[in-house]
């Protein structure tokens, strides 16, 4: 029984140490002809599969951009950048805008009809509408 209630205490402490992970969205701009995205559609475009949008990537070193690639490209950063470096060498994809925070990825995103980023679901607000969310 003391192990069990050991087990409990533990866990319990585990899970209020570790923050919860924010519910990452792909946002469009309002005036764009898609209403909705599947995961593969999404991951084409910031994969360098498809120009057909222009990806808005968040920095490196945000949460946020290893939890979308992970949840929708099924991608570690390093994979996507290794992905990418071949990409752009052999002159087939130029990367994607690379911008500050989800602020800047809305502004981007409102300002270009075929752009696209993701953000939290959080800071949605009437500047951009949502496409996808990652599950």
């Amino acid at each position: 029984m003391k192990q069990l209630i050991n087990a409990t205490l533990a866990a319990t402490a585990f899970a209020l140490a570790v923050p919860a992970m924010a519910e990452v969205v792909v946002v469009g701009n309002p005036k764009a002809a898609e209403s909705s995205m599947s995961k593969d559609q999404v991951a084409q475009f910031f994969l360098g599969k498809s120009s057909a949008m222009t990806p808005v990537d968040q920095p490196e070193s945000a949460a946020i951009r290893s939890e979308f690639y992970k949840k929708v490209t099924d991608k570690d950063s390093a994979q996507v950048k290794s992905l990418w470096s071949k990409l752009v060498f052999t002159g087939k994809a130029t990367m994607p805008k690379e911008v500050a925070d989800s602020a800047a990825v809305k502004k981007a995103v409102a300002a270009d009809p075929k752009a696209i980023g993701y953000i939290d679901k959080g800071a949605v607000d009437g500047s951009v509408k949502v496409l996808y969310t990652a599950q």
